[in-house]
């Protein structure tokens, strides 16, 4: 009598699993920053906590109404998209829940549409002057118009541009995580080289006064390089070379 061995359970590939671990470390530092800059607003009025020095609440609690206004809903959006931008880029969700994926979507480009035109508002009145309204205010323009036009593809049913797009998109919505990243990186550089009874105003000066710009250009740089390797629609600095026709064509 012969018995037959089970089949062995094929392994995903490498490059699957490299996916599937940097899909779930982009999910959960987006949830722990996006409830974490949520959450400190959350704790009192924009005067109270400029009094305890919250996050950027000394920025914008003197100033007016709207732009206070502007401020809290660029919080909630903001928060909102980066905790739902991950689920956009989970297969499963994309394949076997389709009208989940369409729903999450729909929130995640209202919000971002919200936080947009609100984060173009807060960087004219940025602690770093012109260098915040320049790097912030690009960001807020960028991250509504790739939003937008991830919106126009899906419509016109060109789903690799609509996937081209939405990475290019999250990347910058990402910047909310790596902005963060970029802080405690750059103010560790300096500790030794601090000197002074109270070094530490200058350094978090220092070290925020690039972020304008450092939180969202590597970004989008990787972005493009992501989009290239999956063969979907990249943008070029000068139009792409004609094909040549085939022999005998």
């Amino acid at each position: 009598m012969t018995s037959t061995a089970p089949p062995a359970t094929a392994k995903a590939p490498p490059r699957r699993r490299r996916s599937r671990w940097s899909w779930a470390w982009v999910a959960l530092s987006s949830l722990a920053i996006a409830g974490y800059f949520t959450g400190q607003y959350a704790q009192g009025t924009l005067d109270a906590l400029a009094d305890r020095h919250v996050g950027l609440a000394d920025s914008y609690a003197s100033q007016a109404t709207v732009i206070r206004a502007a401020f809290y809903v660029h919080i909630v959006t903001a928060g909102l998209a980066l905790a739902l931008g991950p689920w956009q880029f989970c297969r499963r969700l994309r394949t076997r829940r389709v009208r989940v994926h369409r729903g999450i979507g729909r929130a995640y480009l209202v919000s971002v549409a919200l936080g947009s035109v609100s984060a173009f508002v807060m960087s004219m009145f940025s602690s770093v002057g012109l260098l915040g309204f320049f790097g912030f205010g690009s960001l807020a323009v960028l991250w509504g118009w790739t939003a937008w036009r991830g919106y126009r593809a899906i419509r016109e049913r060109d789903v690799p541009s609509h996937q081209a797009w939405m990475i290019r998109n999250f990347a910058l919505t990402y910047a909310a995580v790596t902005l963060r990243l970029w802080f405690g990186v750059l103010i560790l550089a300096q500790v030794p080289f601090a000197h002074g009874p109270d070094p530490f105003p200058a350094i978090l000066t220092q070290a925020y006064a690039p972020l304008p710009f450092l939180c969202w250009l590597p970004n989008i740089v990787i972005a493009e390089s992501m989009i290239r390797r999956r063969g979907l629609p990249a943008l070029h600095l000068t139009a792409p070379p004609a094909r040549s026709a085939a022999p005998g064509g």
